[in-house]
């Protein structure tokens, strides 16, 4: 996948979303933005932290805003008139060209959250709120879509994947899956949804029966523990010595990978590259009760040595 640099002169757009950041004061309580920091937000969606942060430091340009999802940086033209430079790719591939260009920076943040612009958007086929097609792409130049693994992989490969990335009961995944394969072809999130309910009979949860299988999907279409666990060794590369590191994760899958790589720094000793700033998470749900988005999110940073 190429990657992809915004010029100065993007439009504008009259239906630019609303999107509040999540753990916005715990994220710049960790960070500690100054005047004249370099930063480097590895998704920087609709810019919601990108803002707050460069308007404490000011230097917009020596920073790099990423994120793989056109839409999301066709909003970020006030940041790049200001200077700020935008590369449309993936993190991973982003971090590697950076660390090619011999570039470091004092504070990285990557949320790796889905956001809300992108779940209320019916035509991108994120949530099952909405009859939407089945896309579920966050880098819409790729070929696949949710559909293709829907309607193309087998009932055992369907069944494993809701396993992994859903975490459901085996069993509830045979079934779900069996149910997928016997209804196709699936061409909407409504149809989808619907399948999945009637497969698994759950009434009465808070959640929607349908959630942990679109879940799976996304995390398996778009790659997203595999990025996550490219991208982690990468991160002391890209910092400055006291240079600080945050991670928002907002599921216990990608949360494990992040607090598993942290433990490990933690745990080298002298060859340690980051030091922990947080011991244990930030807790959204108890530190940003406001932002209903926060109930699941996660924050950890460290701070390179």
């Amino acid at each position: 996948m190429s990657i992809k640099e915004h010029p100065p002169q993007l439009e504008s757009s009259d239906d630019e979303p609303v999107h509040v950041p999540v753990l916005l004061e715990s994220v710049l309580d960790v960070l500690q933005p100054q005047p004249g920091n370099h930063y480097l937000d590895l998704t920087a969606g609709y810019g919601g932290h990108a803002r707050a942060i460069l308007a404490h430091t000011t230097n917009y340009s020596e920073s790099v805003l990423v994120d793989r999802d056109a839409f999301a940086l066709k909003h970020l033209q006030d940041l790049v008139r200001l200077g700020a430079r935008t590369l449309e790719t993936d993190f991973v591939s982003a971090a590697r060209q950076l660390i090619d260009e011999g570039r470091t920076f004092d504070m990285i943040l990557a949320d790796l959250g889905v956001s809300s612009p992108q779940l209320d958007r019916e035509e991108r086929g994120f949530s099952f709120r909405f009859d939407g097609p089945l896309d579920m792409r966050m880098d819409r130049r790729e070929e696949r879509t949710a559909a293709d693994i829907v309607n193309g992989y087998s009932e055992q490969q369907l069944a494993s994947v809701i396993v992994r990335y859903g975490e459901e009961p085996r069993g509830r995944a045979r079934r779900i899956a069996q149910a997928i394969v016997s209804e196709r072809p699936i061409e909407t999130t409504g149809q989808l949804a619907d399948i999945v309910k009637n497969a698994t009979g759950r009434t009465g949860s808070k959640h929607h029966p349908a959630t942990r299988t679109f879940q799976a999907l996304r995390i398996e279409l778009n790659r997203e523990l595999e990025l996550v666990s490219q991208l982690l060794p990468l991160l002391p590369k890209l910092l400055n010595k006291g240079g600080r590191v945050a991670i928002i994760s907002f599921h216990s899958l990608e949360d494990r990978l992040v607090k598993q790589f942290f433990k490990e720094q933690a745990e080298a000793g002298y060859e340690a590259e980051l030091e922990l700033i947080t011991k244990k998470p930030i807790d959204g749900s108890t530190e940003d009760v406001s932002h209903p988005r926060s109930r699941s999110a996660k924050l950890r940073a460290a701070v390179k040595k």
